[in-house]
């Protein structure tokens, strides 16, 4: 088990160390769960740190269970097999969505003070989060990301089922996770802390890297 987030990311950076040899990295990280576990990342390897909104579409009255999820950019991810498995029709789709679409304009608003998002062409672009479960939402990361042509992605998590760690590896150039148990039913299992993330939290860690990063050493 990772003590909380702040370990989860220490640790993970030690296996990033790898990438260094690897043009332009950029921390992208998943919010909310995912700010801190990158913070720690990009402070640990020095690189910059950006935030990346997704957002889950819940099942209408079983919201935990995602039927696809939304991400900047205007990408939506469906998971057929349980919109056709649960019948759910176009209009609830298009209901939950705009929804969603209103909350994730909020919190890019929230988060980056109407500061454009960094650039990631031709960069090397390392997605992170708290964990992973079915990968919906990184997936939807990765589809809104390809289309602005990244030289290559990868995904560090570091706790996901190997069945979710392996379809990933089909989407990305890489994927990085530190514990891939075949039992699993949540990602808060295996965290000792685990609350929730705050917008402020977010908020307060994107800014002490962007200043830690201006006034780091050069070089």
């Amino acid at each position: 088990m990772f003590r909380n987030r702040a370990e989860a990311g220490r640790l993970l950076a030690k296996k990033l160390a790898a990438t260094s040899n690897l043009p332009d990295r950029l921390i992208l990280a998943l919010a909310r769960g995912g700010v801190p576990v990158g913070f720690e990342i990009a402070k640990a390897i020095s690189v910059p740190l950006d935030v990346f909104v997704v957002r889950k579409l819940g099942v209408p009255g079983q919201e935990e269970l995602a039927m696809g999820a939304i991400a900047s950019g205007g990408v939506r991810v469906l998971y057929d097999e349980v919109v056709q498995g649960l019948g759910i029709s176009g209009s609830e789709i298009e209901r939950i969505a705009a929804q969603e679409q209103q909350e994730l304009e909020r919190r890019e608003r929230l988060y980056r003070h109407d500061s454009p998002a960094l650039d990631v062409r031709g960069r090397t672009v390392i997605l992170v989060d708290d964990g992973l479960a079915t990968g919906t939402t990184m997936r939807a990361a990765i589809t809104a990301l390809r289309k602005q042509f990244p030289a290559r992605l990868i995904v560090a998590v570091p706790v996901a089922p190997p069945s979710t760690v392996q379809e990933l590896k089909q989407e990305v150039e890489d994927v990085v996770c530190l514990l891939m148990p075949e039992s699993f039913s949540a990602i808060s299992q295996w965290y000792e802390e685990f609350p929730q993330t705050s917008d402020e939290e977010i908020r307060e860690l994107l800014e002490r890297a962007a200043r830690e990063r201006a006034t780091a050493p050069k070089g």
